[in-house]
C-alpha cells in the first residue's frame, strides 16, 4: 500500500513538473523585488504633481491660487490620456523620420506591451507609466513662469501641442536606445534622471513663453507677495520625497545603483538648502523659507542628470554650485525685469545646465573605464564634457524653436493671455468661477 502510494505521488510531482516546464514563460520573469520598488517609485514621482501644484499655488496671489494649481492637475489629465495612447510610443518606439520621434503600432494605446516583462524584471507596464510621471510633471513646470496671466483653455492646448513635439521627441533622443543623444560619443549623453529632458526643456521652455506673453499687468511696480508659504514650503516637502523615485527609481532596479542615486540625491538638496541659507544670511542677514525651499528644489534638479555617476562629494559640490549660480540667476532676472513669475528658468533650466556640464567633473572612475573599453581605447572627462554640452546645446535649440512655433500658434488662434479685466479679478473667479480661502479680499 505505501509503495503504490509514493509511485503516486511520484507520478504526480512528475506531472508537475513537466506541466510547469511545458507552460514556462519564456524569456524575462518578472521579480517581485524590483517591481515592488519600480511601483513605489511610480508613486513618489506622482506624488511629486500635488507637491508642484502646492508648491507653486503658495507663491501667487490668493486670486490665482485655484487657477494655478488647476495647472498642474490639467497636466496631470491631458499628459496622461496622451501618454497612454501615443506618447510612450513615440518616446521609445523605433525611430522614424529619421530619429526624430519613435513609433511602432504596437505601443498605440500600449496594446503591444501587455504581457511584456523587461530585462530588470519589471512589468513593461510600469515602466511605461513610471515614464508617464516625468512626461507630466515636465509641462506643469513650465506653467510657473506665466502663472497669473494665461487662459486655461489655451494653457491645456499649449502643453498637448508641447508634449507631441517638443519632449516626446527629445524623450527619444536622450533615453530611447536608438536615440541619437543615447548613442552618442562613447557612453551616450549622460542624463539620469532628466537633466535635459525635464529640467533644461521645462526651464527653457518657461523663458520663451514668458518673454513673449509679457510680464503679469503692474508687474514689478505693484507687489505682488506669495498667499501661502506654508502650503509653499510643504510642497517643497512633498517634491524632495517624490525626488527619491524620481533619480533613484531610474536605476530600473532595486540595486548598488538605486542606493547610490538616492544617496546623491538627499546630499545635493541639502547642500542646496545650506548654501541657499548662507548667501542669504551674508547678503541680507536673515534665512528666508522660501530661500530655503529654492535651494532644496536646485540642489534636486542639479543632481536628476548626475544622480548614476557622481559620489557623494560631487553631490554636494553640485547643489551649493547650482544654488549659487540659480541665486544669482535670479538677481539678473530682477535687474533685467521680465517676468518669470515663479523662477522656473533660474532653478530648473539653469540648475539643469549646470547638472549636465558639471557632472562630468566628477564621473566615477568605472564609468569612464566601461567608456574607455566601447571605444577602444581612452576617454577623458574633456570628451565627455564635449558630449554633453553638445547634447546641452541641442535640446536649448530645439526647444526654445519648437516651444515659440507652439505658442505663436495657440496665441493667434485662439488667444493665450487671458483679458485685462479678468487678469485683475482673478484666475480663479474669472476662469472657474471659484475661491481658494473664500474670502471678499482677493489681491
Amino acid at each position: 500500500m505505501k509503495k503504490k502510494l509514493l509511485l503516486i505521488m511520484l507520478i504526480m510531482g512528475c506531472l508537475v513538473l513537466f506541466s510547469r516546464l511545458a507552460f514556462a514563460q519564456e524569456g524575462p520573469v518578472s521579480d517581485s523585488g524590483i517591481t515592488a520598488w519600480m511601483l513605489t517609485s511610480t508613486a513618489l514621482v506622482l506624488l511629486m504633481i500635488p507637491g508642484l501644484a502646492m508648491f507653486y499655488g503658495g507663491l501667487v496671489r490668493t486670486k490665482n491660487v485655484l487657477g494655478t494649481m488647476l495647472h498642474s492637475y490639467g497636466a496631470l489629465a491631458i499628459i496622461g490620456v496622451i501618454w497612454a495612447v501615443c506618447g510612450y510610443g513615440m518616446s521609445f518606439g523605433h525611430n522614424v523620420l529619421g530619429g526624430w520621434f519613435g513609433w511602432d503600432p504596437k505601443l498605440f494605446l500600449l496594446k503591444g506591451i501587455d504581457g511584456s516583462i523587461m530585462e530588470a524584471g519589471v512589468p513593461e507596464y510600469v515602466f511605461a507609466m513610471f515614464q508617464g510621471k516625468f512626461a507630466i510633471i515636465t509641462p506643469a513646470l513650465i506653467a510657473g513662469a506665466f502663472a497669473e496671466r494665461v487662459r486655461f483653455k489655451s494653457y491645456c492646448i499649449f502643453i498637448a501641442l508641447w508634449s507631441l513635439f517638443v519632449y516626446n521627441p527629445l524623450c527619444h533622443w536622450v533615453w530611447a536606445s536608438d536615440g541619437f543623444l543615447f548613442n552618442m560619443g562613447a557612453n551616450g549623453a549622460i542624463d539620469y534622471a532628466g537633466g535635459t529632458v525635464v529640467h533644461i526643456s521645462s526651464g527653457i521652455s518657461a523663458l520663451v513663453v514668458a518673454l513673449y506673453l509679457g510680464s503679469r499687468r503692474g508687474y514689478p511696480k505693484i507687489a505682488m507677495h506669495p498667499n501661502n508659504l506654508v502650503m509653499t514650503l510643504t510642497g517643497a516637502g512633498l517634491l524632495w520625497v517624490g525626488w527619491f523615485g524620481f533619480n533613484a527609481g531610474s536605476s530600473i532596479n532595486s540595486n548598488l545603483d538605486t542606493a547610490r542615486a538616492l544617496t546623491v540625491t538627499q546630499a545635493a538638496a541639502s547642500a542646496g538648502a545650506v548654501m541657499w541659507m548662507l548667501i542669504e544670511g551674508f547678503q541680507h542677514k536673515k534665512v528666508t523659507s522660501l530661500g530655503v525651499a529654492s535651494g532644496i528644489l536646485a540642489g534636486l534638479v542639479v543632481i536628476t542628470p548626475a544622480a548614476g555617476v557622481v559620489q557623494v562629494d560631487g553631490a554636494l559640490i553640485l547643489g551649493c554650485v547650482a544654488s549659487l549660480i540659480s541665486f544669482t540667476a535670479i538677481q539678473i532676472k530682477n535687474k533685467l525685469g521680465y517676468d518669470d513669475t515663479l523662477d522656473v528658468f533660474g532653478i530648473h533650466g539653469v540648475a539643469g545646465i549646470v547638472g549636465a556640464l558639471g557632472l562630468t567633473f566628477f564621473i566615477r572612475p568605472e564609468w569612464m573605464a566601461t567608456a574607455a573599453e566601447k571605444v577602444g581605447g581612452t576617454w577623458t572627462a574633456l570628451q565627455q564634457f564635449g558630449v554633453q554640452a553638445t547634447a546641452v546645446g541641442i535640446t536649448m535649440l530645439y526647444v526654445a524653436v519648437m516651444t515659440f512655433i507652439i505658442v505663436v500658434i495657440v496665441e493667434k488662434c485662439i488667444g493665450f493671455r487671458i483679458a485685462e479685466k479678468d487678469e485683475m479679478r482673478g484666475l480663479d473667479h474669472s476662469l472657474h468661477g471659484e475661491h481658494g480661502y473664500g474670502l471678499t479680499n482677493l489681491n
